[in-house]
């Protein structure tokens, strides 16, 4: 028995990283998996793997800051699998920049694809998890959104991920609907890749009380976790994964 059998879940920022990561051990545990992104060759990769050694999955293009897109996502989840039971809101963008050093512009697109891109995510998933019966939302925000950092715009956009978060669990409990922001530490994924340089491995190593850096898998097995049941009673809270570096 796999800790997802019967859910059909979709998940975005799908094509790589830790939303391929959570895609596949979904796929595992049982779900019928919709991972959605705008790599496309990358997502449908990922989806044959899946689809190849026993799980079932498909991909599908999803621009985050389209409202259209959204709901087209949604109903491809229902027409193919009947139902929606989980979103984990995963895509991202990321901008190290200071306040001055940062344009209107690039403050706009930061908040664009991290902030709007789960709200339209969390707004679209409500009605069909609502006829579903309920479900569980999981928003990726970052140890950013805790606390304060040299990557203004998007700690900003990640904090608010955190507070609409909250918002959502509370309004929407009622009905069934949990929803928890995870908030991963440094993570080995393309994002960081330049941020783990030889020195800036160092770095995050000497800041981790745990000494480790953790890959997408480590994050996926926190998602999964407030994705299942076994999380029924967890809603509205904040799973940070990142080492020990916030305590």
């Amino acid at each position: 028995m796999g800790r997802l059998d019967g859910k059909v879940a979709l998940i975005s920022g799908g094509s790589k990283g830790q939303g391929a990561a959570e895609a596949k051990l979904f796929a595992q545990e049982g779900a019928k998996v919709v991972l959605a992104d705008i790599l496309d060759d990358e997502g449908k990769k990922v989806e044959a793997e899946i689809n190849e050694t026993g799980g079932e999955a498909m991909y599908l293009h999803l621009d985050v800051t389209s409202e259209a897109d959204w709901a087209a996502a949604v109903r491809a989840a229902i027409d193919s699998y009947g139902k929606l039971d989980i979103l984990v809101n995963n895509a991202g963008i990321l901008l190290r920049k200071g306040v001055e050093e940062t344009s209107a512009e690039e403050w706009d697109r930061i908040q664009d694809v991290n902030s709007k891109g789960v709200f339209l995510g969390v707004k679209a998933a409500i009605p069909a998890m609502r006829e579903a019966g309920g479900g569980s939302i999981v928003n990726i925000s970052s140890i950013a959104g805790l606390r304060g950092s040299t990557s203004t715009a998007y700690g900003a956009s990640k904090g608010l991920v955190r507070l609409l978060t909250k918002s959502t669990a509370v309004q929407y409990g009622p009905e069934g609907i949990r929803c928890n922001s995870v908030h991963p530490g440094i993570i080995e994924t393309d994002m960081t890749e330049e941020m783990l340089d030889s020195a800036g491995r160092e770095q995050w190593l000497a800041r981790t009380p745990l000494r480790i850096i953790a890959n997408a898998h480590d994050v996926a097995l926190g998602v999964l976790y407030l994705a299942s049941d076994e999380s029924r009673y967890v809603t509205g809270s904040e799973l940070v994964i990142d080492g020990g570096i916030t305590a």
